[in-house]
């Protein structure tokens, strides 16, 4: 209910502020005469419009900007971050994911995450997957897999996983994946 006040009490005073601006340059509003009447109106109405037109220019401008330091942000992350539909396969992976698995996003994108577990770890991966697909769990699933990258070569990674469930469309995965190799390593 606020927020339609606020709707209301911002139109009124932007109404005012046009009135005052209008007022500054036209002379007054109160002839008797429907025509001056009439183009008092237009006049408001233009300055109330050309103010909301710099409002909305503020504000793109400002989503543009959160929007940069978003992609910013996602794409080059220390970390990996995929999204993994029910069906096991890749919608979303940023940059850094594509490094780690060495292959170019276009063709990770409907590709099966598995195709990426080391075999010997394929079946507990399956079974991760279907548990967290089942079940909501409050925090992220931690858990250790050998990976396999494109070209063959393996590495540790340690996986942050978090079913995600919205309004309309199927739960998927969101995977935050680290390669742990060298913390692994004995000095």
């Amino acid at each position: 209910m606020k927020k339609k006040w606020d709707g209301i009490e911002r139109r009124e005073l932007l109404r005012a502020e046009a009135e005052a601006m209008v007022e500054s340059f036209s002379g007054s509003a109160n002839a008797a005469n429907p025509t001056e009447i009439l183009v008092h109106e237009l006049l408001v109405h233009k300055v109330e419009l050309e103010t909301q037109n710099e409002e909305l220019r503020r504000a793109h401008a400002a989503m543009e900007e959160a929007r940069d330091r978003y992609v910013d942000f996602y794409e080059f992350a220390p970390i990996s971050y995929i999204t993994i539909n029910r069906n096991g396969l890749i919608n979303t992976i940023n940059l850094t994911g594509s490094v780690l698995l060495a292959a170019e996003r276009a063709k990770l994108i409907n590709h099966r995450f598995s195709a990426f577990v080391a075999d010997s770890d394929r079946d507990h991966w399956h079974r991760q997957f279907m548990n967290m697909m089942e079940h909501e769990y409050s925090e992220p699933q931690k858990f250790r897999l050998e990976m396999v990258r494109t070209n063959g070569s393996k590495f540790d990674g340690h996986l942050d996983c978090l079913r995600k469930v919205t309004v309309d469309e199927p739960p998927v995965l969101r995977v935050a994946l680290t390669d742990i190799t060298q913390q692994k390593k004995p000095d």
